[in-house]
């Protein structure tokens, strides 16, 4: 989610200088003189920026702990709408009252076969001059953890992902009755306490191993960066996967009278108390585990030997929370577009953070406002864009994306009409520029990433960003990035502000920041501070200012263009590499259940003549049956066909100086945006309605990671081969809408 690229040497051969005609160069969407005005009206742009502001307002928004509901988090808003108001900008405070419970009770022992009482917590540092404040910082817990009271013994299971379970399973060891301890990593938070309590586990401890997060990776806080042994992180166990938002109005704003659940009948509360520990806290309960030896892989950087359990380890947790309601502030700040005022183009950044949370996420909120700020300075000046641009800074994101979702659900029919495209951004450090969402602006976001120079190597940053590839990509990435004039952008799952604009409602999002070279284990802790940020996160700013002039391009050009800037080829190359991925998966699914079986049954075999050998045959796999991807290719064949033709169309009329204008542009712009839109389906996802898009959504089994046509995929997973064969059919019937848009596309652009 934060973008973090492995970190190398970059050869500098392979830093490709800038063309010298990039100027010249057409801009999607934009006529020849149009894109003449854009490149003139963005070097005024970046004249305006200043990188002393982002330093100063992140000193002024991380100087006390801002969680949601907390007096500093109301105070940042009302300073954030203050500044968008003297810059110009329509701006209003939206409130939503939201569910977020705080611990008032968490213990945590050691009680066989020695005695250890957890510590929870993280100690001040003189070179950190706000870890001192813990009258307002949240302790460490995890929000929407259940209230509990439990002993038993203690179990390790790895990262807490299905897969680990498997392999616990293979050894004969159960954790019904357990308590499990999983180290972060893997996949998202919530995933390890979910899996866990479906295995029949009554309480889950998560742990920062320093192998992944500590002294392993470097020096740690405050010599280095990285975390130390008693630093840990906070975060949200809410099954996200289900849906995000406010627990208790599903699907609704949480507004001050809406409809509630009682919290027995909230969803997506987790079923069993979970907390989270330092690894200084881990280690006696690591260490007191007796049973096999953990596989390789499952082996941390703690000086101890790694074994699973269960037991003799027995360890007593009792979590309690006061379940309070409280208010969260959105900022939204508008500026009315000249031509397409009800065409909006959407920019978003959270404003809550777990403690002070400079990285997470003040860099990218300073980012933002300097974007913010000068575009008012060139409104000002009597500029305006052509459609209509919305700034938001959103309120309890942390705890799972309650700001963001309540508006959107607050405000869904009006967002399905006008909302054309939203940016998020989130944390930023040094490094590399990472770009993810919706595949139609993959060409786009390329566009912008060529025109922002890099300000440590004095490149393109889509430069940088290639040259890293072709040293520390896999085989693939190095020949993509040596071969194809684009980067292929990610695919989103969620984690950020945008989830609910993309996945539930269809709005082409992207999101977009700098990191990889910006070490640090300060993530959710009280360490996430101006002082750590300005040492080791990005000291003078630098990349801040590389992603205000990144965010600033793709709003001023998507608010500008003549015509939405989206390109089709690229997104049906993209789906045609996730359906040869789910083909393939089915395909190695049966080969693998059939090698299975047949190893099952050999040794029966060869056991069943001697009596004195004992053999407890594991449980054979159901065969795969036969998968009828046909509707998929079939699909895929018609909207290859359609891109193609699109873009060809575009590209043609672009040569020959004949991009739509006025009611024409308005008229192909409303066809365009449906594009997105027509992925999406109202009955949503097999057992999680709330999300509707049929080509991304966060894995069931993942949470932050995306699942790319998820219906299809993880009925595959699951092994559900009737469900498997109603959404093939499904995604096909979708596939075909959004071709049929496209070919409406084409024709109004004729």
């Amino acid at each position: 989610m934060r973008f973090l690229i492995p970190v190398g040497f970059v050869l500098s051969s392979l830093l490709v200088a800038s063309s010298p005609s990039a100027s010249d160069k057409p801009l999607l969407g934009f006529s020849t003189e149009g894109a003449a005005r854009q490149r003139a009206l963005e070097t005024r742009f970046d004249a305006l920026l200043r990188k002393d502001n982002l330093r100063e307002w992140m000193k002024r928004l991380t100087a006390r702990p801002h969680h949601v509901g907390s007096p500093y988090g109301k105070e940042n808003a009302e300073f954030i709408a203050a500044q968008f108001r003297a810059w110009g900008y329509d701006t209003k405070i939206e409130r939503f009252d939201v569910l977020f419970p705080t611990p008032k009770t968490r213990v945590l022992e050691l009680i066989a076969p020695e005695r250890y009482t957890a510590r929870l917590a993280e100690p001040a540092v003189a070179e950190d001059g706000t870890s001192s404040q813990s009258a307002e910082q949240l302790p460490i817990y995890n929000s929407y953890s259940a209230d509990g009271d439990v002993t038993a013994e203690l179990v390790y299971v790895n990262y807490g992902i299905p897969a680990d379970y498997e392999q616990l399973e293979a050894r004969g060891i159960d954790v019904r009755g357990k308590i499990v301890i999983a180290r972060y990593g893997g996949s998202w938070r919530g995933i390890k306490p979910k899996v866990a309590a479906e295995h029949g586990a009554i309480g889950c401890i998560i742990y920062s191993d320093p192998r992944d997060d500590g002294f392993f990776q470097g020096d740690v806080y405050p010599k280095g960066a990285w975390r130390n042994d008693q630093g840990a992180q906070r975060g949200s166990v809410a099954d996200m996967p289900t849906f995000p938002g406010d627990p208790l109005t599903p699907g609704i704003g949480a507004t001050p009278g809406a409809k509630r659940l009682a919290l027995k009948d909230a969803p997506t509360l987790m079923k069993i108390p979970v907390l989270p520990i330092s690894y200084g806290d881990a280690l006696p309960l690591l260490r007191a585990l007796g049973g096999p030896i953990a596989p390789t892989g499952w082996r941390g950087a703690l000086p101890m030997t790694y074994h699973i359990g269960p037991g003799p380890a027995k360890v007593h947790l009792k979590v309690e929370f006061h379940w309070k309601t409280v208010p969260a502030y959105d900022v939204i700040a508008t500026l009315r577009g000249a031509e397409h005022p009800d065409e909006w183009i959407i920019r978003g950044n959270h404003h809550d953070a777990w403690v002070n949370g400079a990285a997470d996420p003040i860099s990218g909120m300073v980012a933002l406002m300097e974007e913010a700020r000068a575009i008012g300075e060139l409104a000002k000046t009597g500029w305006r864009p052509k459609r209509t641009i919305v700034f938001a800074a959103w309120d309890a994101e942390e705890p799972g994306l309650l700001g963001s979702t309540e508006w959107v659900e607050a405000h869904a029919a009006l967002l399905r009409r006008n909302g054309a495209v939203y940016i998020n951004t989130d944390g930023n450090g040094r490094g590399f520029l990472g770009m993810a969402g919706s595949h139609t602006l993959e060409r786009f976001i390329n566009e912008v990433a060529r025109d922002v120079i890099d300000p440590q190597k004095k490149i393109p940053v889509l430069e940088r960003r290639k040259a890293s590839e072709r040293v520390n990509g896999d085989a693939e990435r190095v020949r993509e990035a040596k071969s194809r004039a684009d980067l292929r952008i990610e695919a989103l799952g969620s984690g950020s502000d945008y989830t609910p604009f993309l996945q539930h409602l269809g709005i082409a999002s992207l999101n977009i920041g700098y990191g990889g070279e910006s070490g640090g284990g300060s993530y959710h802790s009280i360490y996430d501070s101006f002082d750590h940020y300005t040492r080791f996160g990005d000291p003078g700013f630098d990349y801040g200012l590389a992603l205000a002039q990144t965010g600033g391009r793709t709003v001023l050009r998507l608010a500008n263009a003549d015509v939405l800037p989206l390109a089709f080829s690229p997104f049906s190359e993209t789906v045609g590499r996730y359906i040869k991925e789910v083909t393939k998966l089915a395909d190695d699914m049966r080969e693998e259940t059939a090698t299975r079986n047949q190893g099952i049954q050999d040794k029966v075999f060869e056991l069943a003549s001697d009596p004195t050998q004992r053999f407890v045959a594991p449980k054979a796999k159901a065969p795969v049956p036969f998968l009828n991807f046909a509707p998929l290719q079939n699909a895929l064949t018609r909207l290859n066909e359609s891109a193609r033709i699109y873009d060809s169309t575009y590209a043609a009329l672009t040569t020959a100086g004949r991009v739509p204008t006025s009611g024409k542009a308005k008229a192909l712009d409303a066809i365009l945006i449906r594009t997105e839109r027509a992925m999406t389906r109202n009955e949503g996802l097999p057992r999680r309605g709330w999300f509707r898009h049929q080509i991304y959504a966060p894995g069931f089994y993942t949470g932050y990671g995306v699942k790319t046509l998820p219906g299809v995929r993880e009925a595959i997973e699951q092994r559900d081969w009737k469900e498997t064969a109603e959404q093939i059919v499904i995604v096909a019937r979708v596939l075909e809408g959004v071709a049929s848009e496209i070919d409406r596309a084409t024709a109004a652009l004729r």
